[in-house]
């Protein structure tokens, strides 16, 4: 009979790496970023301290998982983080430059240049841009003054939304609240 690991009954494991699946098919090295952090914390925050020590951790944190979940999608191009108090010409940059950008270019629907936006009205603008053609933005909330910005396929945006609920974890659709300039 076949030997069963502790990491098989674990869900918060489970949407981890179904949460990091879902936005990085092909880097699977992300996922294993991830459980690496939430399987061997002190490891991981060994491995990875100059680029945790930019946000602060020097040590094991609650949400550690979710933070190298942040870091790893950002060092392969699959996540773009702004200040509270970012350009919209950076915030537009800088999503253009991702590997998950919608092949049809959402700035065409775009109005205006959204310079007198605050950076989360403008990134609830870029948001409802992008599900005009069928795209999402998502910010994976990690109680900070900053947004993690992701993209992905619309269609897809209640499963990443359940996987990170599953996991303890938030995560804010853009451009889906109608009250919202």
């Amino acid at each position: 009979m076949p030997q069963s690991h502790s990491h098989d009954a674990d869900p918060v494991r489970a949407s981890l790496a179904e949460f990091a699946a879902l936005l990085a098919p092909a880097h699977p090295g992300v996922a294993e970023e991830v459980l690496r952090a939430h399987d061997s914390p002190h490891e991981y925050v060994s491995a990875f301290a100059d680029r945790l020590d930019d946000r602060g951790i020097d040590e094991p944190v609650d949400d550690l998982a979710w933070i190298a979940l942040v870091d790893a999608l950002a060092a392969h191009g699959l996540l773009a983080e702004f200040d509270w108090k970012e350009d919209p010409q950076e915030i537009r940059a800088q999503l253009r430059k991702l590997e998950s950008r919608p092949s049809v270019d959402p700035w065409a629907l775009f109005d205006a240049d959204g310079t007198t936006l605050s950076t989360d009205e403008f990134l609830d603008a870029c948001g409802r841009s992008y599900r005009q053609i069928g795209a999402a933005l998502a910010v994976l909330d990690i109680d900070s003054d900053c947004y993690p910005v992701v993209g992905l396929r619309a269609a897809r945006a209640d499963e990443l939304s359940a996987l990170a609920a599953r996991a303890g974890f938030s995560v804010h659709h853009l451009g889906t609240d109608p009250g919202r300039p």
